[in-house]
């Protein structure tokens, strides 16, 4: 009985911990995100992926889709879903 009630404590413990770190992680990686000099960046890398699609060689098409699978692997949507399954974030594999 001691035990269970020194394993509830520290999970008690470790859940005040998380609780707390947590929202400031998301914070600090929200305003790192959407800071505008990193999102201008990211503009930049994203017609830069678009130019070097085109430039191998595909259609619109093709161009456009791979780089909307580019931009879902740096959203903060497609990170959290990354860290929650263990893999990469498709949504063409729902």
């Amino acid at each position: 009985m001691a035990e269970e009630k020194h394993d509830a404590q520290e999970v008690k413990e470790i859940l005040q911990v998380v609780s707390a770190e947590i929202p400031k992680l998301l914070e600090s990686i929200t305003n790192t995100i959407y800071d505008s000099k990193n999102a201008e960046n990211f503009g930049k890398a994203v017609a830069e992926f678009y130019k070097q699609m085109k430039a191998a060689g595909m259609d619109d098409k093709q161009a456009y889709e791979l780089t909307q699978k580019y931009m879902t692997n740096f959203s903060l949507g497609g990170m959290v879903g990354q860290v929650f399954t263990g893999r990469k974030w498709d949504k063409s594999e729902e």
